[in-house]
């Protein structure tokens, strides 16, 4: 299966083109406005990810207990569980008749002082351990997953280790704008709309403090809070808190290009944008997979951003329902 090119299914108006206002418009808290029930009526759940590992969580169930399903959404690199995306997929298919689960990776939301261990995008394992428990919480009614941006290349990376490591109820995996090439992207951050640098440096600095606060015995961070860029700040840790010396090792953990999915085992669905300003479009036209692996470019979007009107209400609920959760 090769990618179609880019194509119109999603037209924004004339003036929410621009990709950069499509990105950063997209994570305007101001949107979850009108998510306030998802919030009000989640519970707290910590979920096993195996060998002592705890992923933070938040169930919100159908209250009828009549369900569809349940939807576990999966959030970007320094997202986390309440982040707009997470809330406004969450709202939308809550109110078609779906429990939605918004799981945290290690060290993102306010999980950090659940686990010692420092957090990386290797960390599939634990990640996958997680959903498998999240699953089994309704085993007997249809599951799904929809990643976004690093939760997109997780769910993807799920979806290709299933035919071992089943999900027995997983109807669907979906991913949007997911990361395939994390040392394009990272490079893409840093060269790029100097916003995306000083926003995720920003972040990144603020996540590595919290963690030095609350395992001072084990990490310091002090000398990287002079770093400029997301690439000297990963030089800079890995070879000090995790098992890859150079960064070249640990982005290939997680690269998903070429023909990694021909071995799909569950219908995976992947959207994203010709003009996302982190993602390359390349890398969405030369993935290569079996007959489950569906891949959707469209001309507009930007990095995970898809905003339909001037309200800034996001297509990508829709799109994911019409596109893969009826066929599930």
């Amino acid at each position: 299966m090769r990618p179609v090119p880019p194509h119109s299914s999603f037209d924004p108006p004339v003036g929410l083109r621009n990709p950069h206002l499509q990105t950063i418009l997209s994570s305007l808290k101001i949107r979850t406005g009108g998510e306030k029930q998802l919030d009000r009526e989640a519970r707290e759940i910590l979920v096993d990810g195996g060998d002592g590992v705890r992923l933070l969580g938040y169930y919100t169930g159908q209250k009828t207990g009549s369900s569809r399903g349940m939807i576990l959404l999966l959030h970007g690199w320094e997202g986390g569980s309440d982040s707009t995306y997470m809330m406004t997929t969450g709202g939308f298919f809550y109110r078609k008749g779906y429990d939605i689960f918004r799981l945290n990776l290690r060290d993102h939301g306010d999980s950090h002082h659940l686990n010692e261990g420092l957090f990386n995008s290797s960390l599939i394992e634990e990640t996958h351990r997680a959903v498998q428990n999240v699953s089994a919480m309704e085993e007997n009614l249809p599951f799904y997953i929809v990643g976004f941006s690093l939760g997109g290349n997780f769910a993807m990376r799920i979806a290709l280790r299933n035919d071992a490591h089943p999900i027995r109820n997983l109807r669907h995996v979906v991913a949007i704008s997911p990361v395939l090439d994390p040392r394009k992207a990272t490079d893409a951050m840093d060269r790029g709309f100097f916003v995306y640098r000083s926003y995720f440096v920003s972040k990144w600095k603020r996540s590595l403090r919290k963690k030095q606060f609350l395992f001072p015995h084990r990490y310091n961070f002090d000398d990287l809070m002079g770093c400029q860029t997301l690439m000297e700040i990963t030089d800079r840790i890995l070879p000090r808190y995790s098992p890859y010396p150079t960064a070249q090792e640990y982005f290939q953990t997680y690269t998903l290009t070429g023909r990694r999915f021909s071995e799909l085992s569950v219908p995976l669905l992947v959207l994203a944008a010709a003009d996302d300003p982190i993602i390359p479009v390349e890398d969405f036209l030369r993935l290569e997979g079996n007959h489950h692996l569906r891949v959707q470019v469209e001309r507009q979007g930007g990095h995970c951003g898809f905003l339909r009107n001037y309200r800034l209400q996001s297509w990508v609920p829709e799109f994911i329902h019409h596109a893969s959760l009826h066929r599930g």
